[in-house]
């Protein structure tokens, strides 16, 4: 399961269907609807936002949104509603964000050339709008992270 911290904007077609469905998984989940993939440790940072239900909520609209401007139809429905109010942002470290987008790139370099040259030349990377940069290194969550800082 890969949520990812950066910007859906960045996910090529498999990476923009894979983060809808593994983010629906992550619903499921977190509202207790699945066994497995409890312990999985990206969902740590949902559930540690005081309102996991609405972080994962907030996460997968950003997603759909992604995916209607680029003219493809995710079922919005899909998404558990869980109040209107917004979750507040999610820490997350820039050394995290540096991580993925490297992660990012080395798929993308056999799966999506194009995008791939694209996506090089991008200096300043932006997150996900659930979440706020923070200083740090890798999360503690990722594999083989250091637990990156939110002050």
């Amino acid at each position: 399961m890969r949520l990812w911290s950066i910007h859906p904007k960045y996910l090529d077609t498999k990476g923009l269907l894979a983060v809808w469905r593994e983010g629906l998984l992550a619903q499921k989940v977190l509202s207790g609807k699945t066994r497995g993939y409890r312990r999985h440790p990206q969902l740590e940072r949902f559930r540690g936002s005081g309102r996991p239900m609405s972080a994962i909520r907030d996460y997968l609209l950003v997603v759909c949104r992604q995916a209607k401007m680029r003219g493809y139809a995710f079922n919005e429905c899909k998404v558990s509603p869980c109040g209107n109010d917004p979750c507040e942002k999610i820490c997350v470290s820039r050394g995290q964000l540096v991580f993925e987008f490297g992660h990012l790139l080395s798929k993308l370099k056999t799966r999506d050339v194009k995008k791939y040259k694209e996506l090089r030349k991008v200096k300043r990377i932006s997150a996900h709008p659930l979440f706020r940069i923070v200083a740090g290194s890798k999360e503690r969550w990722e594999r083989g992270g250091r637990r990156g800082s939110c002050a």
